[in-house]
């Protein structure tokens, strides 16, 4: 029914000028749109529309990934950008916080500032999604 349908991600957060700060100038999205309800981004082709909810509360789960070609390489450089990669007991992450997944992938998880839970994940993740 919704194949052929576009895709649009969301996110919620308490504050829009800390939201266009990390989203548009530390991850490089390209910031679309905005007004007093929401942000808008291109995140690659998939439109991202950040609500802003002062009351918000961030969830303990993923909530939005990227795709990558080298998840090694983009760690590197989001560290190198002052994104700190989170550790979670009983899971082997590498020197770069990343985890090799089953089936050989590799998968890393950072926050937003306000604690939104978003990850990253190299090409041969996505069959084992």
């Amino acid at each position: 029914m919704l194949s052929s349908s576009r895709l649009t991600a969301f996110l919620t957060v308490p504050d829009a000028a800390l939201a266009r700060n990390f989203y548009r100038d530390t991850l490089g999205l390209t910031l679309t749109h905005e007004d007093r309800f929401a942000l808008a981004f291109d995140a690659n082709g998939t439109p991202l529309r950040v609500a802003i909810f002062p009351d918000f509360k961030p969830q303990p789960f993923t909530v939005l990934g990227w795709q990558v070609p080298d998840a090694v390489v983009m760690s590197r450089q989001m560290q190198s950008a002052g994104i700190a990669f989170e550790r979670f007991d009983g899971l082997a992450q590498d020197e770069h916080g990343l985890w090799n997944a089953p089936g050989g992938s590799r998968v890393g998880w950072f926050r937003d500032p306000f604690g939104n839970l978003l990850s990253i994940h190299d090409a041969a993740a996505a069959m084992a999604i």
